[in-house]
């Protein structure tokens, strides 16, 4: 389902709001947590999990310590 937002100014951040439909299918509600992500096609908003958070760390880790190799592969 694609729906559009407006993003609106609170304190010193900026906040988008999900429509009440969308935020019920994904059993999602006031204080939920969820993390958002970059990616090249824009942001993705995912569920918190605190596994996924530790692995996106980690693979940051890994590109980072790996970057030279991955440059490489990536030719």
């Amino acid at each position: 389902m694609v729906k559009a937002v407006t993003l609106r100014r609170v304190g010193g951040s900026v906040s988008a709001t999900l429509p009440k439909d969308m935020a019920d299918r994904l059993h999602m509600g006031p204080g939920d947590s969820v993390l958002a992500i970059e990616t090249d096609r824009g942001v993705l908003l995912t569920p918190y999990d605190p596994a996924t958070e530790r692995a996106l760390e980690e693979a940051a880790r890994a590109a980072k310590r790996y970057r030279n190799v991955l440059r490489q592969l990536a030719k």
